[in-house]
C-alpha cells in the first residue's frame, strides 16, 4: 500500500538523528524523470475530480501518499539516506508545517464570521459586496473571504433570473484577484514570505497591478450586471424573494481580533530575530517561527471556543476542506523536493530550456514570460507549488528578487494569484464557491463553460496588464 510505504520511509528518515546532514541534494546531477511524481500529483489533483470524482473523494489521501512515496523511496536509495533526510525535513519543517498551520488558522477563524440579514441584489449592492469581499481577501485569505461573503451574495440575488454571472465574477475577484496584497491573501504569497519576501512587499509592489486588473474586472461586472438587471425588470415579472431584505448584522466579530493576532504573529516572526534555533535532525527551526506557529494554533482554538456553534453551522463549516488540503499538500511538498533542487541548479540543471524560455537573449529575465507561464500553470495546477517553481527558476534569492528583480517577482506573484481564476481548479476556493452556489440553485456553468467566461473577461484583461506592466 502506498501510504504504508510512505509511513515506513518517513519513519526511516526521522529515526536516524546521528546521520551527518552536510550532504545536500545536487539538482545538477538529477534528470527530468525526478519531476514525474510532482507532475503526477498535480495532474491527479486536476483530473481525478473531473474524471473519477468518487474515487478521488474516497482515496485522495492514498493518491497523495503514493506520489510522495514514489519520490522519497527512490531518493533515499539513489542519493542516500542523509541527503534524502535533509531535503525532506527541510521542506517539511520550514515550508509545509507553517503553510498548513496558517491555512488551518485562517480557515477556522473565518468559519466563525457570519453575516446575517439580506440586501436586494441591485448592481450597486452587488458591486459593493464584491468590493468588500475583494478587500477582505487580502486580510483573511481568498478561502476565508469566499466562505464569509458567498452566502450573503447568493441571498441578495436569489430572486434574480440572471445570477450566474454574479458568482462567476465573485470567483474572479474575491476568490482570486483580491488575495494579492498580503501573504495572508493567497497561499503562494505566504510561501514567498517563508522564503524571505517581506510581509508588505506584496502590498506595495502588487497594488498597481491589483487596482488595474481588479478595477477592469469589477467595472465589466457592473456593466454586465446593469444590463441584465434592466432586462429582468423590463421583460419579466419579479420572482418571489425567498429571503426578504433585512438589516445586515455580523456575528462572531471576535474573530476579526483573532485575525489581527495571526497578522501580528507573522509580523513578529519577520521583525524579531533572537538568534535562537532548534536543531531538528539537522534542520534549524528558528525560535520566532516556532512562536508564530504556536500563535496560529492558539488563535484557531480560541475561535472555536469563542464562536457560537450555530454560526459555524449556518456557514456550512466542516473540517473536510482543510483535511483535504493538508493531505494533498503533504504529497505536493515532498514531490517538489527534487524539482526545486533541479531548478536551483539553473542553466546547469535539467531545466536549462525552461530557464532559456523565461530569459531574454541578453540573459535578463523575460517578465512577460514569467507572468504568463506562472499564470498558465496556475490556471490548471495548484498556484502555490507553481509559484515556488518559478520563484526558484528566477534564482530563489529573496533579497535580489525584492530589489533588482522586483518586476520579475511581481510578474510571478501576479501570475500565480490572478490567473488562478482561469478555471475551477486553479485555486482552492473556486470549486468550493461553485459547489455552494450550485447547491443554492444557481445554474453554474460547466468546467469549459466557466472557461468561456474567463477567456472573454480575464484573458484580454491580463493581456492588457502585460502590456502596461511587464513589457
Amino acid at each position: 500500500m502506498p501510504h504504508r510505504a510512505l509511513t515506513t520511509a518517513v519513519a526511516a528518515l526521522v529515526l536516524f538523528p546521528d546521520v551527518a546532514f552536510a550532504a545536500e541534494l545536487d539538482g545538477s546531477r538529477l534528470n527530468l524523470l525526478w519531476s514525474l511524481p510532482f507532475v503526477g500529483i498535480l495532474l491527479s489533483i486536476a483530473l481525478f475530480p473531473l474524471l473519477a470524482p468518487h474515487v478521488w473523494e474516497h482515496h485522495q489521501g492514498k493518491i497523495s501518499a503514493f506520489w510522495a512515496a514514489v519520490t522519497i523511496i527512490p531518493l533515499a536509495i539513489v542519493e542516500g539516506l542523509p541527503v534524502a533526510t535533509e531535503a525532506v525535513l527541510h521542506v517539511a519543517l520550514l515550508d509545509y508545517v507553517p503553510f498548513i498551520l496558517l491555512l488551518f488558522a485562517l480557515f477556522t477563524i473565518a468559519g466563525g464570521i457570519r453575516i446575517k440579514g439580506n440586501l436586494h441584489g441591485s448592481p450597486v449592492t452587488n458591486a459593493a459586496l464584491m468590493l468588500i469581499g475583494t478587500v477582505l481577501a487580502s486580510l483573511i485569505g481568498t478561502t476565508g473571504a469566499s466562505m464569509v461573503m458567498i452566502r450573503p451574495v447568493l441571498r441578495a440575488n436569489d430572486n434574480r433570473r440572471y445570477n450566474v454571472h454574479v458568482v462567476v465574477f465573485f470567483i474572479f475577484l474575491v476568490s482570486n484577484i483580491g488575495g494579492s496584497l498580503t501573504p495572508l491573501g493567497d497561499p503562494p504569497l505566504f510561501l514567498g514570505f517563508l522564503r524571505g519576501v517581506d510581509f508588505f512587499w506584496t502590498t506595495t509592489h502588487l497594488l498597481p497591478e491589483t487596482l488595474f486588473v481588479g478595477g477592469i474586472v469589477l467595472g465589466l461586472f457592473v456593466v454586465i450586471d446593469t444590463i441584465l438587471y434592466r432586462r429582468e425588470s423590463e421583460y419579466f415579472r419579479p420572482l418571489p424573494d425567498p429571503t426578504p431584505d433585512s438589516r445586515l448584522r455580523v456575528s462572531g466579530a471576535v474573530n476579526f481580533a483573532l485575525i489581527g493576532a495571526v497578522i501580528g504573529a507573522i509580523l513578529l516572526s519577520a521583525w524579531w530575530k533572537p538568534g535562537l534555533a532548534f536543531d531538528v535532525a539537522g534542520t534549524p527551526v528558528q525560535l520566532q517561527n516556532v512562536v508564530r506557529d504556536i500563535i496560529f494554533v492558539a488563535a484557531a482554538f480560541a475561535s472555536l471556543a469563542l464562536t457560537p456553534p450555530q454560526d459555524r453551522e449556518a456557514n456550512g463549516f466542516s473540517w473536510g476542506p482543510i483535511q483535504e488540503v493538508a493531505k494533498l499538500f503533504a504529497g505536493i511538498f515532498i514531490a517538489m523536493v527534487p524539482v526545486l533542487a533541479m531548478l536551483r541548479a539553473g542553466a546547469a540543471g535539467p531545466f536549462a530550456e525552461l530557464v532559456a524560455l523565461v530569459s531574454n537573449p541578453d540573459g535578463s529575465p523575460n517578465n512577460a514570460a514569467y507572468f504568463w507561464l506562472t499564470g498558465g500553470l496556475s490556471s490548471f495546477l495548484d498556484n502555490a507549488p507553481t509559484y515556488l517553481v518559478f520563484f526558484e527558476l528566477a534564482g530563489g534569492d529573496p533579497r535580489h528578487l525584492m530589489t533588482a528583480g522586483a518586476l520579475t517577482l511581481t510578474a510571478i506573484s501576479a501570475g500565480a494569484v490572478f490567473m488562478g481564476a482561469n478555471s475551477y481548479i486553479g485555486n482552492a476556493p473556486n470549486f468550493m464557491v461553485y459547489a455552494i452556489a450550485k447547491d443554492a440553485g444557481v445554474k453554474m456553468p460547466s468546467f469549459f463553460g466557466y472557461m468561456l467566461w474567463s477567456g472573454a473577461v480575464l484573458i484580454p484583461t491580463f493581456a492588457l496588464a502585460t502590456f502596461v506592466f511587464f513589457t
